[in-house]
């Protein structure tokens, strides 16, 4: 479905469009303040056909507003010649619509916190491909690309759902048993296509190649490479590849998987910002909602902010990145920005603000950051309970990037995302956003000392429940585990906390869910306690909050007296 946007009163007479045409015109671009490409674009497009260096999974709006602009900035300083090319294994709408009809270019939009806005036409996407069985044209043209020497590195953003390949119980899922069953020629699953691509690699000379996951969680390309060698090795037993096969995958001088921490707030589409556009004179502001949940538009709304720090390990070159902003560094340095960003800093704090948003009836992060009870719970998980266990990675200061999360990107009225953007997919990111920092208070011993942390895990059970905190039922954002968690939570009703039962200790005991269970750790009990508090009734979501944020003051104030 496309969300259309009627004319302005005030708009331009003749509008801006994403094509050749519009890029071929850098006065008009100007004329509407935005910043055109600064290479030529052809002469790019036609060394990319023939000498591919860069190829992208994930067709989202992080790539088009991040990697594609990173490798505009190599291009418009001289230090890359080539482009990108971005495969989309999941949603062929985004594809046809959002790259093919325009020409594979997008307008980048920074949201700044002063208010300016700054645009960009990004033109560094030079080819744009469906994978999938009903789509062969697409399949050739990915597989010669990865047969090709000259490719150095592999992207992937598809979210931690792309790298799952069990179903809710455990087990593999049905879709991944069949990629097993039929081999590498009907691979179907997002990871069972990047094994068939690099058996593609291999079998065209074994050259070396980088598997880069940009995907936002901990030990990423650990994940990745975990994921393609399962798959890889099911087809080794099933006698669809060999052993040397095998060796190349697990061969860090031929493939490598390095690890990466990213952090660029991109949320959905705005459609303020898709008026604000039009008035400057751009008209491709239509957003697009396809059936497969995706909601994208021709521009992309971002914030100033970001950053990407990636493990230096390429065994076939790479391009110059640090040029464009990104710190290249040693595996452990990266460990430790993650863990201090994905861990602490800024993830868990999103995940809290979108369960509790969702509750109390918000529709901007923005506007939560004026929210006392909030205001409070942020501060507690990120400087109270989570700083104190981050390590130092050196290049960033913990402090200072939360402070300036806290401070000046959570409140940033310009950025328009939405508590429930923010709430899909919890399920898949809970063990990474709160169950790497109960590990390390496990390992001390002191799990007794955590109160919000297991007071935002009780938030996302109550907000399974699907009713706000006033008593009004919401639709929960999409999560591939909504099903199986609605149906182990039903008959649990608010004002009836003893309704509960022993209906969460499945949930909580979860390892798959959390990355520990949760009783073993000392919080399942305390977990229950909240969650049976927050469904005394309407506005007890409110009154926990207060209750427990009043009690940490008190804890203070008791403690400052007896010092």
């Amino acid at each position: 479905m496309t969300v259309a946007h009627a004319p302005l009163d005030h708009e331009p007479s003749t509008m801006l469009y994403l094509n050749s045409h519009t890029l071929a015109d850098p006065a008009a671009l100007q004329a509407a303040g935005i910043i055109a490409p600064q290479f030529d674009r052809t002469a790019v497009a036609e060394r990319t056909a023939d000498s591919p260096t860069w190829i992208h999974f994930g067709a989202g709006n992080l790539f088009r507003c991040f990697h594609a602009a990173l490798q505009q900035d190599l291009l418009n300083k001289g230090l890359a010649d080539t482009g990108i090319v971005v495969v989309d294994t999941w949603d062929d709408e985004v594809i046809n619509t959002i790259f093919h009809d325009r020409d594979n270019l997008s307008l980048k939009v920074v949201m700044k916190a002063n208010g300016d806005i700054e645009q960009e036409l990004i033109a560094s996407v030079t080819e744009s491909h469906y994978l999938a069985a009903e789509n062969p044209a697409a399949g050739q043209r990915v597989r010669a690309i990865f047969a090709n020497p000259s490719l150095q590195l592999v992207t992937v953003t598809i979210t931690e759902k792309g790298y799952n390949l069990e179903a809710p119980g455990g087990d593999l899922s049905a879709l991944v048993l069949k990629d097993i069953a039929d081999g590498p020629a009907h691979a179907r699953h997002a990871m069972s296509h990047l094994a068939a691509l690099l058996l593609e690699r291999y079998q065209h000379g074994a050259q070396p190649i980088a598997m880069v996951s940009t995907d936002n969680f901990s030990h990423n390309g650990e994940k990745l490479s975990a994921a393609i060698l399962l798959i890889a090795s099911r087809w080794r037993a099933g006698g669809f590849v060999d052993d040397g096969f095998i060796a190349y995958l697990r061969d860090r001088s031929r493939v490598s998987f390095p690890w990466s921490m990213i952090d660029r707030i991109t949320p959905s589409p705005s459609a303020a910002v898709a008026a604000e556009l039009r008035t400057a004179g751009f008209g491709d502001t239509d957003i697009l909602k396809t059936p497969k949940n995706s909601t994208t538009a021709p521009f992309v709304n971002t914030e100033e902010v970001h950053y990407l720090v990636v493990e230096d390990d390429f065994p076939n070159g790479r391009p110059p990145l640090e040029h464009a902003g990104v710190y290249l560094t040693d595996r452990d340095t990266v460990n430790k920005v993650e863990r201090m960003k994905v861990c602490t800093c800024l993830n868990p704090l999103h995940t809290a603000m979108a369960v509790y948003g969702c509750l109390l009836g918000y529709t901007s992060i923005s506007a939560e950051t004026a929210d006392a009870e909030i205001a409070g719970l942020v501060h507690q998980i990120g400087y109270v309970e989570g700083l104190p266990v981050v390590t130092n990675p050196g290049i960033i200061e913990p402090r200072a990037f939360l402070d300036q999360v806290v401070q000046e990107r959570l409140p940033n009225p310009r950025i328009p995302d939405t508590p429930q953007r923010i709430a899909a997919d919890t399920s898949q990111k809970v063990g990474i956003r709160f169950g790497e920092t109960i590990k390390q208070y496990l390992a001390e011993g002191c799990t007794n000392e955590l109160t919000f942390i297991p007071l935002a895990i009780a938030g996302w059970i109550r907000y399974l429940i699907a009713v706000d905190d006033q008593g009004e039922p919401f639709t929960l954002s999409p999560d591939p585990m909504n099903d199986h968690l609605q149906t182990a939570l039903a008959g649990i009703t608010l004002g009836d906390p003893g309704s509960i039962g022993g209906k969460l200790r499945p949930i909580l005991e979860n390892v798959g869910i959390f990355g520990v269970d949760l009783y073993t750790a000392g919080l399942g009990t305390a977990v229950e306690g909240y969650v049976a508090e927050l469904l005394a009734g309407p506005g007890a979501v409110r009154t926990t909050l207060r209750r427990h944020l009043a009690a940490a003051t008190d804890t203070i104030h008791s403690n400052s007296k007896v010092s």
